[in-house]
């Protein structure tokens, strides 16, 4: 069976007649895809997940990863950090070094296409650094939060712009003002991936078994990288209030490493330290490759957290929702658009928010399940995957027919 008519089991056929439509307008089209890391983060995901739907819509569609010595990652991070409105110290020398890295990869990345798509700051200066001819449109997509950025590092990636011919945000509150053509769109997940597909009920009890969870007692999860915009030591903190009151109350903390992520090690170190050796808080570090192992712990999960103190869209918490799982999410970025009070879950902004809001679901078995129905349902109508190419797909179109635009939507 091939991949759109396993999708259309999930979405419908309109969705996918749609999709095929769209497509026969840019068969043969040559797209490349640039990022920083092939494992570790929502991007690499969702362009592991997209690049085959592309192909086989007739597509020509490649994924290209940029590459650099550590201190270019420390810098990357630091315009990450930068870009969310963190203040970060950064020399010339780290400005120059990313222009240097940008030199090499152009030299030896394969980006002859009619359209690159670049992900985030890392390899924003390409076109600087390839040949005019070589690629027909540029495009920057922004996963970040660059409402409030530090000056002088949006001052370097605003130069590097001049290059592009439209940008993507993954929602209105994230951009910046710029003269380019710009479109909001957020990202998605793949229902039928390992991370988000339907498993036995025996590999989701053997898989909290291994983990050292007991079954049958109420666990709370959170899934992300171990960095401080994550906030670890805020669930740890909410967990400690709950404790005392419901003794049988666990909790694991799941990340695992990322190529472009040099801050992590130190960040799980501390969580390490403040998680001391309670039983029953489990800080577990997986490979990229363990999405069995995380669907089983969102299965699990009888709350869901991602207490961001700033976040880009949220992956983590759209795959909870396609679960069935309520959420409870800091009030900031892309969690803002997927829950929503009393209807897919909370939004909270300290850890006796969060406390607060876990103590009501753990009372109300019905109203939790509720919630996590439509949280399903409202993940289907907006944030899987066939959504996210659909817009590429108009978008691209749009470039293309900009006095037609609303005839292709």
């Amino acid at each position: 069976m091939r991949l759109l008519d396993r999708y259309e089991e999930v979405v419908g056929s309109r969705e996918i007649q749609h999709l095929r439509r769209l497509a026969e307008r840019l068969a043969g089209k040559r797209i490349v895809h640039v990022n920083s890391t092939r494992t570790g983060g929502g991007v690499a995901e969702i362009l592991g997940w997209m690049i085959p739907l592309m192909q086989e819509l007739g597509i020509d569609a490649r994924w290209e990863v940029i590459s650099g010595p550590p201190d270019f990652y420390r810098v990357t991070k630091a315009f990450h950090n930068g870009l969310q409105g963190q203040p970060v110290s950064l020399r010339q020398s780290d400005f120059d070094l990313h222009y240097e890295v940008n030199r090499e990869n152009a030299k030896r990345l394969s980006l002859e296409a009619d359209i690159v798509f670049v992900h985030d700051p890392q390899p924003i200066y390409l076109p600087h650094f390839t040949p005019d001819g070589k690629v027909k449109r540029w495009i920057w997509r922004c996963h970040i939060d660059a409402s409030q950025p530090q000056r002088a590092i949006w001052k370097h990636l605003e130069c590097a712009l001049s290059k592009y011919q439209g940008t993507i945000f993954s929602m209105a509150a994230f951009t910046r003002h710029l003269e380019l053509p710009m479109f909001i769109i957020p990202p998605s997940i793949d229902p039928l991936s390992e991370k988000n597909c339907s498993i036995a009920e025996t590999e989701r009890l053997e898989t909290l078994t291994r983990l050292g969870i007991v079954p049958d007692r109420p666990l709370l999860l959170q899934v992300s990288r171990f960095d401080r915009f994550k906030d670890p030591l805020g669930v740890i903190e909410a967990y400690r209030l709950l404790k005392p009151y419901y003794p049988e109350l666990q909790l694991a903390l799941v990340g695992g490493p990322a190529d472009d992520d040099p801050e992590g090690a130190a960040m799980l170190r501390e969580v390490m330290e403040r998680a001391g050796d309670d039983p029953d808080l489990k800080i577990l570090m997986l490979p990229p490759d363990a999405h069995r192992t995380i669907n089983a712990l969102q299965r699990s999960a009888i709350v869901v957290l991602q207490k961001s103190l700033r976040e880009g869209f949220g992956l983590t918490v759209t795959e909870a929702l396609w679960k069935g799982k309520p959420v409870i999410g800091g009030a900031c970025g892309g969690i803002t658009l997927q829950v929503h009070d009393y209807h897919t879950g909370f939004l909270v902004h300290s850890s006796a928010g969060a406390a607060y809001r876990i103590r009501y679901l753990l009372r109300y078995v019905e109203k939790r399940n509720r919630m996590g129905q439509i949280g399903h349902e409202f993940v289907r109508e907006h944030f899987l995957l066939t959504r996210h190419l659909r817009d590429y797909l108009t978008m691209l179109l749009c470039l293309d027919h900009p006095d037609s635009c609303s005839l292709i939507v």
